[in-house]
């Protein structure tokens, strides 16, 4: 395999992290991270000290927060995405994020071994709000092959 699946996600929490509503999802991190760091098709995950990326952000906008990972391709992101204590835990999402008024996920194909910058991340998401999926930056419902298929 000489390419590997990148995504970015984004999210604008409603609450400070340490703020009580918060806390179901705070709490939700860790199991949902071993979740996917055991699921098939995983291959990295951007994480900080803390064990998650909750305090990386997206271009300096305190705002938003980030979760940046590799998967083998797009089949693994979605089983772990919409099955699963992942799915149960975002099925409430509503509850803690503000709904987005543009795309908050972009995916785009790395080389095997390459792991992206929260930087390069984001602009793949603005290429993605400028253009509309392109081989450059897509989403799971609009997705490219990866180079060479």
């Amino acid at each position: 395999m000489t390419h590997e699946l990148a995504q970015l996600n984004t999210a604008r929490p409603k609450y400070a992290a340490d703020a009580p509503e918060f806390k179901d999802f705070m709490d939700g991190l860790d199991p949902v991270n071993a979740v996917a760091d055991a699921a098939d098709g995983f291959v990295w995950r951007l994480q900080d000290d803390s064990g998650n990326a909750t305090a990386l952000r997206l271009d300096g906008d305190d705002s938003v927060m980030v979760n940046l990972s590799v998967w083998r391709d797009a089949e693994a992101l979605a089983a772990f995405m919409y099955e699963g204590l992942h799915r149960t835990l975002m099925s409430r999402r509503r509850e803690w994020f503000e709904p987005l008024t543009e795309a908050g996920t972009v995916l785009w194909w790395v080389e095997a071994g390459v792991r992206p910058t929260v930087a390069e991340a984001g602009e793949r998401l603005a290429h993605l709000r400028a253009h509309g999926p392109t081989p450059y930056a897509f989403t799971l419902r609009t997705p490219f092959p990866r180079p060479g298929e």
